[in-house]
């Protein structure tokens, strides 16, 4: 075999996200698109915003000497000023450009952050469940997981992440809003993380950081609000990307802020850079951080996802299906209504709806669906969830 060892056993546990999705190109072929209900992807559908256009047209017609040269591995300065204000409005906490980093979108920001934190064998907490390539990115730099799970609402339980840490323990990642619950951690919640990592850290004479992944922070429902991190703990790292905000995935720019009072920041700021260039991002692509800098206070219409959310909801509470009502991001979570997840979905396959099974999450029992998709597909999808409903409940 000519690959290596690891990468073989990553691909035989690859992310069932993109095996459903490989699954669904093959539906769509055979059957055709109009007549697959595909929930597997969370690749929003919903167009930038009208901004995006005008400015990316002047940015493009820039001719300006050195424009698509190199700059600082952690991006242009002037465009992390931009970013450090929107940062510190939304941390409640006056941050710095030079505690900035532009990346290659928020899974270079992880793997960046990883690679400067983990010595081998240090330990890292995921809360089930969680994004699932989180996994990946913790190994790829010799850390190992260890995974806690949530409790029934989805929230976190403070006793088992207590009940978790150990002397290697040295981050914990929270996502909020959750992938793939639609989650969101009160303030309260994560001031009471924040204390007990801290008390943590001293009773190991470690550091134990806060890491938390929010790209989904612009897209919430019915006045929810995405909670500070920096609020919680000194030791904390937020990160995020434009790619749902924006609906910009294909682009892979994001950004991550260390907390300003942080342990040993020159030092960690200075691994931060080394490991952005040294991975292989060397900067984040220059023409998107010029095209950020612009749109801080833009987001993409997020009420279309607030209809669509309400429309789903409602048809699977009809068919019979037990979920928890998202309050943010584009996923819904429900228990899947036999124990074998994977089972599940391949009923709901048989319906010709993809949906991705729980245990690819950490979570088996559950399944995911993606509504960054028509309002009409998820219209027309009652009758085929009804079906496999009907059909579970007969085996």
């Amino acid at each position: 075999m000519s690959i290596s060892t690891k990468m073989r056993a990553y691909a035989e546990t690859s992310s069932w996200i993109r095996k459903m999705f490989e699954e669904g190109t093959r539906m769509k072929s055979q059957f055709g698109a109009e007549n697959v209900f595909d929930f597997s992807l969370g690749n929003p559908d919903v167009p930038p915003p009208p901004e995006f256009t005008t400015v990316m047209k002047e940015i493009v017609a820039d001719q300006s000497p050195g424009v698509h040269g190199y700059m600082p591995n952690g991006g242009y300065p002037w465009v992390r000023e931009f970013l450090a204000a929107r940062i510190s409005s939304e941390q409640r906490l006056t941050v710095s450009f030079a505690d900035l980093l532009m990346t290659c979108g928020a899974a270079g920001a992880i793997n960046i952050v990883m690679k400067s934190l983990l010595n081998p064998g240090d330990e890292v907490i995921l809360v089930a469940p969680y994004f699932v390539e989180y996994n990946f990115y913790v190994d790829n730099h010799g850390g190992v997981s260890k995974i806690v799970n949530s409790d029934q609402a989805f929230n976190l339980d403070l006793a088992a992440i207590d009940a978790a840490i150990t002397a290697r323990t040295k981050a914990i990642f929270i996502n909020s809003p959750n992938n793939p619950t639609g989650q969101i951690y009160s303030q309260e919640s994560l001031n009471s993380l924040g204390q007990l990592l801290d008390a943590a850290g001293s009773r190991f004479g470690t550091t134990i950081y806060l890491i938390a992944d929010e790209p989904y922070r612009k897209i919430v429902f019915d006045n929810h609000l995405v909670a500070s991190v920096f609020q919680a703990t000194k030791n904390s790292i937020v990160l995020s990307s434009y790619s749902k905000e924006l609906s910009l995935p294909g682009e892979r720019i994001g950004y991550l802020a260390v907390h300003p009072e942080i342990e040993d920041k020159l030092a960690l700021l200075g691994a931060l850079t080394l490991a952005n260039r040294i991975l292989g991002f060397v900067n984040a692509p220059a023409m998107m951080q010029r095209l950020v800098a612009r749109l801080q206070d833009v987001s993409i219409d997020s009420s279309i996802y607030t209809r669509r959310r309400e429309l789903f909801c409602t048809i699977l509470a009809a068919a019979g299906y037990d979920f928890v009502p998202p309050k943010g991001a584009f996923y819904i979570f429900p228990k899947s209504p036999i124990a074998d997840d994977v089972a599940f979905c391949s009923i709901l396959q048989e319906q010709k709806i993809l949906a991705v099974p729980g245990c690819g999450f950490g979570a088996p029992g559950y399944f995911r669906l993606a509504f960054c998709i028509s309002d009409e597909v998820i219209r027309r999808s009652a009758e085929p969830f009804q079906q496999a409903m009907a059909q579970a409940k007969g085996i």
